[in-house]
């Protein structure tokens, strides 16, 4: 069994932030292989399902985005899986917009969730991190304001095109072929 967390603020208010992506994947990937409606459980709505041969919980923790860690560590300690069974979608200023990149372990580079997971398990768990790009050089005072912004119209369809392409490259995922997926994920954006 693997678990997987999709890392976002709750409420409707949040739902099309940059910061939210995680939110969306789990969402995209829950849809698109017939999870389990979601339900509640470790402060998290939950869902169950299998891609491939594996089975997945995907979990969206219900608590703001800094101590999401709560919520997933107890979820593993419940299912008593080591860290190697987690995989974590979140949004990554340091990678371009609508890139997607694949990486265990690693610094948390100022992310409330991935600061939150590292402070309750440690860092050595799988990352799918989702490129919202930087606001620019010397542009430091923009950076919150363009993380907790809305995608703008014109990102939507983009968006739209790369959370199917995860979606439908999850398999590659869920069997641990990392680079697999990425070159998957990345031909399906360039095909588009």
């Amino acid at each position: 069994m693997q678990i997987w967390a999709g890392l976002g603020n709750p409420g409707a208010s949040y739902a099309l932030h940059r910061h939210n992506v995680g939110f969306m994947a789990a969402d995209v990937i829950a849809a698109a292989h017939g999870f389990s409606a979601p339900k509640k459980a470790f402060r998290s709505e939950l869902r169950e399902g299998r891609i491939g041969k594996q089975r997945i919980l995907l979990l969206k923790p219900q608590m703001f985005m800094n101590r999401s860690g709560e919520a997933v560590a107890e979820a593993l300690r419940f299912y008593k899986l080591d860290l190697d069974a987690l995989t974590v979608f979140h949004d990554e200023l340091d990678l371009a917009p609508m890139k997607v990149k694949v990486k265990v372990g690693g610094g948390t580079a100022g992310h409330n969730g991935l600061r939150s997971i590292d402070a309750h398990l440690g860092p050595e768990f799988r990352r799918v991190r989702i490129g919202i790009g930087h606001p620019g050089p010397g542009q430091q005072e923009k950076v919150t304001p363009h993380v907790l912004g809305n995608y703008s119209k014109v990102e939507m369809e983009p968006l739209a095109d790369l959370l199917a392409a995860i979606a439908a490259e999850a398999e590659w995922l869920a069997e641990g072929d990392d680079p697999r997926f990425m070159s998957e994920v990345a031909r399906r954006m360039h095909d588009e």
